[in-house]
């Protein structure tokens, strides 16, 4: 018998699994028929799922959280068992803009902290406070912004404006002069990049290597309900980020999500994430990133609640919740390590045998214990040097001098 699910999803190359998982047959092979509902912003997306429209959502990592703890909307508790990709977004920003920052853009990708600091003189010759458009403010890119803006120096409330709009709506609204820059989940970047409206000031990959980004989210009493279809739906799509990161495949993935019902933009920009080779200013080579966007290698699908903590952690920083012992209980328990492990003991999927670990301390690939395989993590560093440790979350947020 077919179980019939319907899951939403954004216009974005992450969107790549659970894309793959229907046209590819690996939902299909689960016994399940995938109804993939396309959403064009976030806001509408959080609706679809807390109202119960749709099962599941590709749902950015941080919006799970705030919704979870009452800071978005109607609050309601969500659960992440599976995580879709890690990194994949960039900031790109006016070409007048632009001038102010490192000129060779391979440099300037490869020092965000240098960057950071030529973003800032940059904010200080720019006519006006910059706008910046972020695709919300519970997103995995704003969070990453706050964090690199401020290291310069740079208060985000106060220093720039930040306005939030629809990733697919970003390029128009850079071409109508409405925000100077967008940050935003591929193929966006790219696409005004390619337009010459941008070049490429920042890559997440960069800002925090193997950061989180996408979650598959459900309400939590309907995964608790429905255990066995919430199993299937995971191993299909173990199997499918499998195929997704094979550099054999990108090609065919790119020319499945430029359908009109997917991404709808040019396969040749969207396999520029997947290949992980970026175009950072226009008509220029292309600069080689192969971690840009992970899906399945090193343990990506993994939900480790040290990030959602480091998700917590964040809008504690800004001033978005209270910090204390049980709302950071609550903000770790979104993420769900025991459903993987539950869904994927049976498969080959190597799997980490703890459910969290400091964020940012790896430099070097590190083969790590694992309770099926061989498994080896790769570098998670911040780009500022700093290690968070979830059980001192305290200690992690005093060490910052923007002020909480």
């Amino acid at each position: 018998m077919t179980t019939e699910l319907k899951i939403a999803f954004l216009p974005l190359t992450d969107a790549a699994v659970l894309i793959a998982a229907r046209e590819q047959g690996f939902a299909e092979a689960e016994g399940l028929a995938l109804q993939l509902v396309r959403t064009t912003s976030w806001a509408t997306l959080r609706d679809r799922l807390v109202f119960g429209q749709v099962h599941a959502a590709h749902m950015l990592a941080p919006l799970a959280v705030a919704v979870t703890l009452g800071l978005s909307q109607q609050a309601a508790p969500l659960a992440a068992p599976y995580k879709l990709n890690v990194n994949g977004n960039m900031l790109v920003m006016a070409t007048d803009f632009a001038k102010a920052l490192e000129p060779d853009v391979a440099a300037r990708l490869a020092d965000p902290l240098g960057t950071a600091h030529d973003f800032a003189a940059a904010i200080g010759l720019w006519r006006r406070k910059p706008v910046i458009g972020v695709v919300h403010r519970f997103s995995s890119h704003a969070i990453m912004l706050r964090y690199w803006l401020a290291s310069a120096g740079v208060d985000p409330d106060k220093d720039v404006v930040l306005r939030v709009l629809p990733p697919s709506l970003t390029v128009e609204a850079m071409r109508a002069g409405e925000i100077d820059g967008f940050i935003a989940g591929e193929p966006w970047g790219s696409a005004a990049v390619e337009a010459g409206l941008a070049e490429t000031a920042a890559i997440g990959e960069r800002i925090w290597r193997r950061g989180v980004e996408k979650v598959l989210a459900f309400r939590e009493p309907w995964l608790e309900e429905n255990p066995d279809t919430v199993d299937r739906l995971l191993r299909a799509l173990a199997r499918a980020a499998a195929w997704c990161d094979d550099p054999a495949n990108h090609a065919a993935l790119a020319e499945l999500m430029a359908a009109a019902r997917y991404v709808d933009q040019p396969a040749e920009l969207i396999l520029r994430a997947l290949g992980g080779r970026i175009v950072a200013r226009a008509g220029e080579p292309a600069i080689a990133n192969p971690d840009f966007m992970l899906f399945s290698r090193e343990a990506t699908p993994f939900p480790w609640r040290s990030q959602a903590l480091w998700i917590y952690s964040q809008l504690v920083r800004w001033n978005m919740v209270a910090h204390d012992a049980a709302t950071a209980a609550k903000a770790g328990a979104v993420f769900r390590p025991d459903i993987f492990r539950r869904a994927l003991a049976d498969s080959d999927v190597p799997m980490p045998g703890a459910s969290m670990k400091l964020e940012g301390a790896v430099d070097l690939p590190l083969a790590v214990g694992s309770r099926r395989g061989e498994l080896t993590l790769g570098p998670d560093r911040f780009f500022d040097g700093r290690v968070f440790d979830p059980e001192k979350i305290d200690d992690f947020l005093a060490g910052f001098a923007q002020p909480r």
